[in-house]
């Protein structure tokens, strides 16, 4: 079927007469007629009832309209979205991320972002509170962990892996844990952001153990001053491999009881709809995506 033809049907339609809907489309009524029958006979059926005086459709007039209006829509939602897709980037992005993972990640998102696409500006809030991201005019939101139920759409960019971290004179000093058991032995360094953190539960090759937390010797809102706590051989902590490892690699941190970790972390950007997403936005999922797939772990 010809979507110009289509076309043509439904703008009769709305507009009720055949003159109005050439003027409408910038060609001449008989045209038009001719147009409209010819899609009649493609059909096999009188879609229009036509007098001197006035235009009404038939039955199956009426539900082929309902069904061509939502075609062209469809097609122009398409195109749409081709055309958001190619284009450049531009304007301001506002977005919200955590405190966290703004510092550990999303900075170093945005500073790449800003270097890509010199037209861009950013307004980032990084914050604790949890953002409307709608009512509060914000573009995107990146938030990790489970997210509830929502109208918002949320895009998968990767989680956050954990892993148990001493400094090496800790271990060398109170030896160096060989099951998770024994960690009610040791210090423990606790990322403690509310005070439900009562255990960690960790698992390996299908078995699990619940370390309970009653007796930490230290908790504290920041993995980063935990990291700092562990770095200064005051315990065993358990931190995203993100900030464990760079520490590992420079010898101020050990891995402890490889293997045994806790379920991963999903992190996500949040927006408002994945329907005619914005190029600004888009571009900064994408980027994110990238970087994701870029760290050890993702």
């Amino acid at each position: 079927m010809d979507l110009q033809a289509l076309q043509a049907f439904i703008k009769v339609v709305q507009t009720g007469s055949f003159t109005r809907a050439a003027d409408a489309l910038g060609t001449h009524k008989a045209h038009l007629s001719r147009v409209v029958s010819q899609l009649e006979r493609e059909l096999g059926a009188r879609l229009l009832e036509r007098s001197t005086r006035s235009l009404s459709l038939t039955e199956v007039g009426r539900e082929f309209h309902e069904r061509g209006v939502a075609i062209l829509a469809a097609v122009d939602d398409a195109r749409q979205a081709v055309e958001q897709s190619q284009a450049e980037p531009r304007g301001t992005l506002r977005l919200t991320c955590g405190v966290e993972f703004g510092m550990l990640a999303v900075s170093g998102w945005i500073h790449d972002y800003l270097a890509r696409y010199p037209q861009m500006k950013v307004e980032a809030e990084i914050t604790g509170r949890i953002v409307d991201v709608v009512h509060e005019g914000f573009d995107l939101a990146i938030r990790v962990g489970h997210l509830p139920d929502s109208t918002l759409t949320a895009r998968r960019l990767g989680s956050l892996s954990y892993a148990l971290y001493a400094a090496p004179a800790y271990l060398q000093q109170r030896g160096v844990p060989r099951t998770p058991e024994e960690l009610s032995r040791h210090e423990l360094l606790v990322f403690a952001p509310g005070s439900a953190t009562t255990a960690w539960v960790l698992s390996r090759d299908g078995d699990t153990s619940r370390v309970p937390l009653i007796q930490a010797r230290f908790r504290a809102s920041s993995s980063f001053a935990v990291r700092d706590a562990a770095a200064a051989g005051l315990g065993v902590a358990l931190l995203p491999q993100l900030i464990g490892e760079p520490l590992v690699a420079a010898g101020l941190l050990r891995g402890v009881l490889p293997g045994w970790v806790p379920p991963e972390v999903p992190v996500s950007a949040v927006f408002a709809s994945a329907r005619f997403l914005a190029p600004k936005v888009r571009a900064f999922v994408e980027l994110a995506l990238t970087s994701f797939k870029g760290v050890t772990p993702p």
